[in-house]
């Protein structure tokens, strides 16, 4: 069983990167039809930024929230590791997003250019501290000054979990996806206790200006810490 410590970075191959990443190849495609709709706390994001010139999102799955950024923006790009993921990006938002096959720790994006951003639903399958706190200090690099973005991980405040809202860390677990054919694939999620979420924030290069819990996740705006002036 994952160990239940978040500062503890397994060398398990189930819970590197490169695993993540095959499980989400094997489900992409199914997964990518039971996820048409955006978020409303990402639509309420992006309308209440208003326009920009270039935006992000950073796990960007089937697109469905790139394709929301490219109403508002003049360039998008979507990264995600998984291939079956960006192909049916690719199918939804067509030639509206540059979509790049990428790691959330290292973006493939020159400092300072990037003015919105989406960091959703994918911090948490990062399998380690470090990579979960690497990829916000890359999300800091990449924004613009006056920059903000929206970050998402599920909280030990979702009703699936018996957990306790107030404790100081979240816990690693597994959580199968079920295919068509009745075949079981288990996906890594390190669930976010939100003191944690708010603490691994205030650790990185960012600086959190909300946060909220809704429908079991931790959402935080964020920018930049000391690029605003």
């Amino acid at each position: 069983m994952p160990s239940s410590d978040p500062s503890v970075d397994s060398d398990e191959p189930a819970r590197s990167r490169a695993a993540v990443r095959r499980t989400y190849e094997d489900i992409g495609d199914h997964f990518s039809k039971t996820r048409e709709y955006a978020w409303p706390e990402v639509e309420s994001f992006v309308d209440e930024s208003g326009s920009a010139e270039t935006a992000l999102d950073v796990g960007c799955g089937n697109g469905r929230h790139a394709e929301l950024l490219a109403d508002v923006a003049s360039r998008v790009v979507g990264l995600d590791a998984s291939r079956a993921l960006l192909q049916a990006a690719t199918d939804r938002v067509g030639d509206r997003v540059a979509l790049l096959q990428g790691d959330a720790t290292r973006l493939p994006l020159a400092a300072g250019t990037v003015d919105l951003a989406v960091y959703v639903a994918t911090l948490h399958h990062l399998p380690s501290r470090s990579a979960r706190r690497a990829s916000l200090n890359e999300l800091a690099r990449v924004l613009a000054p006056d920059a903000r973005a929206l970050v998402s991980a599920w909280s030990t405040a979702h009703d699936r979990f018996d957990a306790d809202t107030d404790a100081d860390a979240g816990f690693d677990t597994t959580v199968d996806w079920t295919l068509p054919g009745g075949e079981t694939v288990p996906r890594f999620y390190h669930i976010y206790a939100p003191a944690e979420f708010e603490r691994d924030v205030a650790d990185s290069d960012l600086r959190l200006v909300s946060v909220e819990l809704s429908s079991g996740n931790c959402y935080g705006v964020v920018e930049p810490e000391g690029k605003r002036t």
